[in-house]
């Protein structure tokens, strides 16, 4: 098991101890430090300039939003991070939502499944540098032809020669076919709200994509970097009452009331009349409440909160499970070096 530093992204403000985070991160072994982006800060600037005061962590994004650029955006970002940092970079992809991707970054969501794969394959030929590079689409063509285009696009190689021909990519997958697509392209899965009570329905979507003609790695070395809350306390109780308005958040407030994919997940966990009435309750504009409904075991069951004994024994169940590094989102450096004390 090893641990990996989630700065997440930015609310209102930046964050202002996200330097001495990540040195405490570096300094005390972690095994690498994420970013995140939604509609506000981006995952690549941060994550290049606290990455440029490590020298040993690997430097992922959990998750970059695959519409915020093209393919060979994406794939000229993610060689320019891995030469700066001498080759410690992952790519962290997700598809986002709807209202994301349409009212934001004013792309067609649809086909979520098979732009993924295309947009994958278009970053590693842009990294392989075999030849130039090439798309017959549909969500990407490249070159780009047809009505309104000039005829003069041309297939290209990246000038720059990359550090790495494979760049390991990974994929924030939440339903049954993502995560499959995940084992199957993939070199690992970045689950956000994970439990492992249900390792074994994870393991045969999983399983699914491993065994498909082509797919690229198998369960040996396949990483699973799950997000996880872990507090280290001995007052349970008002931890709980602390992530449930962000999971209220989650699970009744983000896409909209009928698509919301955070709230499948807890739908899958056996949580569909707790999401029904905190959707209700949050859609109403009583956000205090819908947190304040949600049970105590439906935090605990993708999150560990207790005494570091308690913890320690968690951090093994999960391990267990299958989970290869945990991403953990300490606020201060004592409580680095209280999770690093643990792994």
């Amino acid at each position: 098991m090893k641990l990996g530093l989630q700065l997440g992204y930015w609310g209102a403000q930046p964050a202002a101890n996200h330097a001495e985070l990540v040195a405490a991160a570096e300094s005390l072994g972690f095994d690498s430090i994420f970013t995140a982006e939604a509609w506000g800060s981006d995952a690549y600037t941060p994550l290049a300039w606290w990455g440029s005061a490590t020298n040993r962590v690997r430097l992922g994004t959990s998750v970059l939003q695959l519409s915020a650029r093209t393919p060979t955006a994406c794939a000229m970002a993610a060689l320019t991070l891995d030469h700066l940092s001498g080759g410690r970079h992952i790519v962290g992809l997700g598809v986002s939502g709807p209202q994301v991707v349409e009212g934001w970054y004013g792309r067609r969501f649809g086909k979520p499944l098979a732009r993924t794969r295309e947009y994958i394959d278009i970053m590693r030929q842009v990294w392989a540098r075999e030849a130039p590079v090439t798309s017959a689409g549909p969500h990407y063509p490249l070159p780009l032809r047809g009505e309104g285009t000039t005829g003069l696009g041309k297939s290209l190689k990246p000038i720059t020669h990359p550090l790495r021909s494979d760049i390991p990519v990974m994929l924030g997958a939440e339903g049954p076919k993502n995560v499959a697509l995940a084992a199957e392209i993939a070199d690992g899965w970045l689950p956000l709200f994970y439990t492992p009570r249900m390792a074994d329905t994870y393991n045969a979507w999983l399983d699914e994509g491993f065994a498909r003609p082509g797919a690229r790695r198998g369960r040996e070395d396949f990483e699973i970097c799950a997000t996880a809350q872990i507090v280290i306390t001995d007052d349970r109780a008002a931890t709980f009452e602390a992530i449930k308005p962000s999971l209220a958040l989650y699970m009744g407030g983000m896409g909209s009331e009928d698509t919301n994919f955070h709230a499948e997940v807890y739908r899958r966990m056996g949580y569909g009349d707790v999401v029904d009435e905190v959707t209700t309750l949050f859609r109403s504009d009583r956000k205090d409440e819908a947190a304040r409904i949600i049970p105590d075991e439906v935090v605990e069951d993708s999150a560990i909160v207790g005494d570091v004994e308690h913890v320690r024994e968690q951090i093994k169940v999960w391990e267990a499970a299958g989970v290869t590094t945990m991403l953990v989102s300490p606020r201060s450096v004592e409580e680095v070096e209280r999770l690093a004390t643990l792994i």
